[in-house]
């Protein structure tokens, strides 16, 4: 389907002033090119000046059929007739022909002239490119100036080439879109002393069909015969030897059986890699200049149309014609990389407009309402011509190009109209004989010739389809000049802005009878694409030097560039803001389009409920799209504050549509100027009619905390369990916690249960972190402005030690609480307090941590005897008993803590022990023994029982025995070291043999003191 809508997309019109009848006519370079009747006469008009004067005029070598020019290069190439003969020729340099230079060099593709071109190439050049078979289709491509030709059975492709005396270079030139000036360029090469030539790249030899035109644009290539349509993509591959010679379709071996029959082939449309199944196989041949690799290509797209008479046109007059590769580039798209390619091809009834690059998609379908003779595509829009009228249609190449150039785009963040929505007419401009179009900028060019010859034929085709209502045809503001038959007009298309405005206005009159209307979305629409077309460009083309004050550092171009990008911008917003206004009111299927449209707008949240207040007949009556904004917008974590007129008037929304999000709406830390006391009755009147809740009850209390009401708060915090209010910030965690990734803090609720129920919030902490409402770093954050750092924030750490199944996380907090205890353990032997001292105590003691964490061990038999017999404070007791435990869990990797205590010293007893605690985790017996024995015998035996087991049982008699024996003869009064060598004897007598003991007795030893133990020895062994 096509909308119809009565808009100007043209500005004006003007009569270029040609002295001879046009036959053919191309633009490009700022110019338009007229091959006159007869076809040996080739004309340039400047489009960039008023008037369109003449540049210059050069007789061609033959009869022109067809002309293109290219922008890279500025050059012009001709598919010429002479004497029966088809000749393919380019002429370079035409520029110096108006400087009535009657010198023209002509050469052979390949080779340079002698003479005046080497010493500077002032003159024009017709180069001939010789061809093993007719040419029938020429194309150019508007990136890289390359060559297209097609053939009956072959379509070659030649590489645009600099080439000067010494080497051969490849043509570096910028986008079509930042090229302003082919003049000065085609100079300032020549100065340089290169010139233009060709290579013979590429060979397709194509069976099954005859090309009628060929396109070529971004390693894209497109053919187009009378029914069909084919798009290849070439490619550079690596050189493989065991690649084959040749590329080609599946062929249908059938068809040369089937010459006798008529065979009417049918509709087929191939997308993507099913395209390689379209029955014409293509044949790549190998030129020998291929650069350190082999061509390639791939199937895109075949489209085939069955003949058939419709709406007016007979079998024989149905064919394809228009065919364009159309690039476009975006401000992120590289130089000579366009960010779309779009692949454009007509019917005389019938228009087509697909997307090569990211995916083969048709984008839309043109419905003409009469016979359309030709079509140009651009940017922005699609003007077609038919027998007697200019017509201007909408694309969308914007909406996919905006989708590449955007990856927010389709998301809650941003939004852009679909790529398959519908297109629409804009505008019928009647013109009489009408013939051909072409586009260059905001120029669209219009050749008209009076058919007087076939009256009754003009009459049949004015007698067209009959149009909708809609449609509205103007006059031609400029009537046909008495004296010849033929026109060459210039029509001017209006600015993207200009036609925006226009738009808007004429939405206004659906706006006015539906705020629902299709139409009127269409056409906003419509709007917001034209200016995406707009906004895509690049906004810093190739500036000419500037002529204004250099000490502004811009050129007056420059400021124009982005003084007019800014108005563009403001538009979008804007345009953005009413399409925010037509989902906000439309159905449930598109209402969440609202939220990114209103986004886009940057209005405020106040603006926006300003514009979809109710009707006053109905004023609960709330639409959709606008409730959808509404609850993501509170849902945001943002600085901005309503005002209390705007928070109250939501909480008024809400409680009269969904009263049920009312708990969502005052949890939002934009909500923080309420009104706590008109909140906290409708509040309560939820609770009486929907029943009591957890989330309920806590923003009931946050209410009543704003009003400082500590008692009714303290009553309804304690309604509940603490496990259950624990749940209720589960279901809401903005009643603590307000604001995102780092930037977040606690909210008033939060820092009144730092004082009445700390153990409440940790738990609530814990809970939120498991269940990936917050982590770690956020929760540090907040503890540091509750300014509770070392103190709730520990009890967190052990909480969510108990909890927390993740070994990367249960690592860390190990080392967090590792770091806190070693360093209260610090402040105790120090005199002067490195910290803010400790103000309440923790909430799990040292013996609930055991009891509870499997990360806490319980402490070994032989620290109580290390335990000092009082400290300076039972915090700093709980530190010490804490870091053991952990030493003494499974847990705690050791290797982490040892810098830790290396701060520690070993002079006091906490030191010591959690030296020798870490020393005995990394294996060093031997070590441990030594220090306890110069430090604590008394707790030898006891560290001995515990860890001198199993593998280590051997300890005993080859480390203990001997230590015992040297520190007991050097202190024969110590009763401790007496009794440690008395209880060591009696292990190693039950884990040795008579002869095993014998030898581990000192030579010097006293025997009555040994042979006891001897005895016992050889008595178990004789049992044993």
């Amino acid at each position: 389907m096509v909308h119809v809508y009565n808009c100007h997309p043209y500005a004006s019109q003007q009569i270029v002033q040609v002295e001879q009848e046009p036959g053919l006519v191309c633009c490009g370079g700022g110019a338009l090119f007229v091959v006159t009747t007869g076809g040996c006469k080739v004309e340039a008009y400047s489009l960039d000046l008023p008037g369109c004067p003449l540049i210059c005029r050069f007789a061609t070598m033959g009869t022109v059929r067809s002309i293109q020019h290219s922008n890279i290069g500025d050059y012009l190439v001709t598919i010429e007739e002479k004497n029966s003969a088809t000749y393919l020729r380019a002429y370079t340099n035409w520029r110096y022909q108006a400087e009535e230079k009657a010198r023209v060099g002509v050469r052979l593709l390949g080779h340079l002239l002698r003479g005046a071109s080497q010493r500077g190439g002032a003159q024009m050049e017709i180069i001939e490119i010789p061809l093993s078979e007719r040419p029938v289709a020429v194309a150019c491509c508007s990136l890289t100036g390359d060559l297209l030709v097609g053939c009956d059975k072959t379509l070659v492709l030649f590489t645009l080439r600099r080439q000067n005396q010494q080497n051969l270079q490849n043509v570096q030139q910028p986008s079509n879109t930042q090229l302003n000036s082919s003049q000065s360029r085609d100079q300032s090469t020549h100065q340089n002393g290169s010139f233009l030539d060709f290579e013979r790249s590429a060979i397709l030899h194509v069976a099954g069909t005859k090309p009628k035109q060929v396109a070529l644009c971004a390693g894209y290539v497109a053919m187009q015969a009378d029914l069909e349509v084919l798009v290849l993509k070439l490619d550079t591959t690596p050189e493989a030897e065991d690649l084959d010679e040749s590329l080609e379709a599946p062929r249908n071996d059938q068809a040369d059986d089937q010459t006798d029959f008529l065979l009417i082939p049918r509709h087929q449309e191939l997308l993507g890699e099913r395209a390689k199944d379209c029955n014409v196989p293509i044949t790549m041949e190998k030129t020998g200049l291929e650069d350190g690799g082999r061509n390639s290509f791939s199937y895109v797209l075949f489209r085939r149309f069955t003949p058939d008479y419709f709406q007016g046109c007979s079998v024989e007059e149905t064919h394809l014609h228009s065919l364009k590769l159309h690039p476009l580039f975006t401000s992120q798209s590289p130089v000579d990389e366009p960010t779309c390619v779009f692949c454009f091809f007509s019917l005389p009834t019938a228009g087509y407009l697909y997307s090569l690059k990211g995916g083969v998609e048709l984008l839309s379908a043109y419905q003409y309402p009469e016979k359309v003779l030709e079509a140009v595509l651009t940017d922005h829009l699609l003007h077609v011509v038919t027998k007697s009228a200019l017509q201007c249609f909408t694309v969308r190449c914007a909406a996919v190009a905006a989708r590449f150039e955007d990856p927010y785009i389709d998301t809650t963040m941003r939004a852009c109209p679909p790529s398959a929505l519908e297109v629409c007419a804009l505008r019928m401009q009647l013109f009489i004989g009408l013939r051909s179009v072409c586009a260059y900028g905001r120029h669209v060019i219009l050749l008209s010739t009076a058919d007087t010859e076939a009256p009754e034929e003009s009459e049949r085709n004015t007698q067209r389809r009959s149009l909708s209502k809609k449609w509205t045809i103007s006059a031609p503001r400029v009537s046909n000049p008495v004296g010849h038959g033929w026109n060459l007009y210039v029509v001017d298309t209006v600015s993207p802005l200009t036609l925006y405005k226009e738009m808007v206005e004429y939405s206004q009159h659906y706006a006015q009878t539906n705020m629902q209307a299709q139409s009127l979305w269409h056409l906003l629409s419509e709007a917001h694409l034209l200016l995406r077309a707009a906004l895509l460009q690049p906004s810093s083309p190739q500036q000419h030097p500037s002529n204004g004050d250099p000490a502004d550092g811009r050129s007056e171009a420059q400021v124009i560039v982005q003084t007019g990008r800014q108005e563009l911008e403001e538009a979008l917003r804007e345009n953005s803001a009413q399409l925010g206004d037509c989902f906000s009111r439309g159905s449930h299927r598109s209402c969440h389009l609202a939220l990114p449209y209103y986004r886009m707008s940057g209005l405020s949240v106040s603006d926006v409920m300003a514009r979809n207040r109710p009707q006053p007949s109905d004023p609960h009556s709330h639409n959709p799209g606008f409730l959808f904004y509404l609850k993501h917008y509170l849902l945001e974590e943002t600085d901005q504050h309503l005002s209390q007129e705007a928070a109250d008037e939501l909480i008024d929304i809400f409680s009269q549509t969904e009263p049920s999000q009312l708990i969502n709406v005052c949890a939002s830390p934009t909500m923080i100027n309420v009104n706590p006391a008109r909140t906290l009755r409708i509040l309560q009147h939820l609770e009486d009619t929907t029943g009591v809740s957890v989330a309920l009850t806590i923003t009931m209390a946050t209410m009543l905390l704003r009003l400082d009401d500590l008692s009714q708060y303290t009553q309804l915090m304690e309604r509940h369990a603490e496990m259950v209010l624990v749940y209720g910030f589960i279901e809401e965690p903005r009643l603590l916690l307000q604001g995102g990734d780092t930037n977040i803090y606690p909210t008033a609720l939060t820092q009144q249960m730092v004082k009445s129920q700390p153990g409440v919030l940790v738990a609530a902490m814990v809970a939120l972190h498991e269940n990936n409402k917050i982590d770690l770093k956020q929760v540090d954050v907040m503890f540091k402005v509750l300014d509770c750092e070392h103190s709730l924030q520990v009890d967190f750490w052990e909480a969510m030690l108990m909890a927390s199944s993740q070994d990367a996380v249960i690592q860390e907090l190990l080392f967090r609480l590792s770091s806190v205890y070693i360093d209260r353990l610090m402040q105790t032997s120090s005199d002067k307090l490195q910290h803010k001292p400790i103000a309440r105590r923790s909430l799990k003691s040292a013996d609930d941590l055991i009891n509870s964490c499997t990360h806490y061990g319980a402490l070994y038999p032989w620290l109580t005897v290390l335990s000092p017999p009082h400290t300076t404070g039972s915090q700093h007791q709980e530190a010490f008993y804490k870091m053991q435990s952990l030493l003494c869990g499974p847990s705690l990797s050791v290797t982490s803590v040892t810098p830790l205590l290396e701060s520690l010293s070993e002079n006091n007893v906490w030191g010591f022990s959690l030296h020798l605690l870490c020393a005995t985790r990394r294996g060093q017996y031997g070590y441990s023994i030594e220090q306890l024995l110069d430090r604590c015998p008394q707790a030898i035996i006891a560290y001995a029982n515990h860890h001198l087991q199993d593998t280590h049982m051997a300890l005993w008699w080859q480390k203990l025995l001997p230590e015992l024996c040297s520190r007991t003869r050097a202190a024969t009064d110590n009763s401790i070291l007496l009794a440690a060598l008395k209880e060591t004897l009696v292990v190693v007598a039950m884990e040795t043999s008579p002869a095993e003991f014998l030898e581990l007795v000192p030579d010097d030893g006293t025997a009555s003191y040994f042979l006891p133990h001897l005895l016992t020895c050889s008595q178990r062994h004789l049992l044993a």
